[in-house]
């Protein structure tokens, strides 16, 4: 058995298409999933299947949701080794400076050729900072994440890329749930 964290983007914003988790739990369930836990009211969720293919489940659950609620969404789900994984390669980390409020992390979905945030073009307001590791994009964004314009739809079109983003405390949350740990 393989334990995943799926993160869905577009659901339960400012009030907008709402989907209750009790009810992604059961949607979830529904595909077969086991041991589904829900963190928050933003569409994260922890669950066990035997096939640890992550791209796999993403689309499942990106069907399922379009085919009973009618909502276009991105989901990005990790295996708990690599949620571990981008937890642990946060470079911010190792910046005792930085307060960890203002950390973010953003998951890409589908990353395209273009693999770089390197160049001209990034709209970093002063202190903030962006490095792309693999398919998560670490935010530091000491004026807060939702003025930002480092934000999902700059991310997308920059990486060709579908993406969500998280904040730290969520990001650790996710990944203790994934090894077993409470949030």
């Amino acid at each position: 058995m393989h334990t995943l964290v799926s993160m869905i983007r577009g659901i339960n914003v400012a009030g907008s298409r709402p989907l209750k988790m009790d009810r992604l739990k059961a949607l979830l369930e529904d595909l077969g999933l086991l041991r589904v836990r829900t963190y928050l009211q933003s569409g994260n969720a922890v669950f066990d299947s035997a096939s640890p293919d992550a791209g796999l489940h993403s689309l499942a659950i990106e069907r399922r949701i379009l085919r009973d609620y009618g909502y276009e969404v991105a989901v990005a789900t990790k295996t708990s080794k690599s949620m571990s994984a981008a937890a642990v390669a946060n470079p911010f980390l190792r910046r005792p400076e930085l307060d960890p409020a203002f950390l973010h992390a953003t998951f890409l979905i589908g990353l395209g050729a273009a693999r770089s945030l390197e160049g001209p073009g990034l709209p970093l307001a002063r202190g903030e900072e962006a490095v792309l590791r693999g398919d998560v994009v670490y935010l530091y964004c000491p004026n807060g994440y939702g003025v930002t314009k480092m934000n999902n739809s700059f991310l997308e079109r920059r990486l060709s890329a579908r993406a969500t983003t998280r904040n730290w405390r969520t990001v650790t949350a996710l990944e203790r749930m994934a090894r077993g740990e409470p949030p």
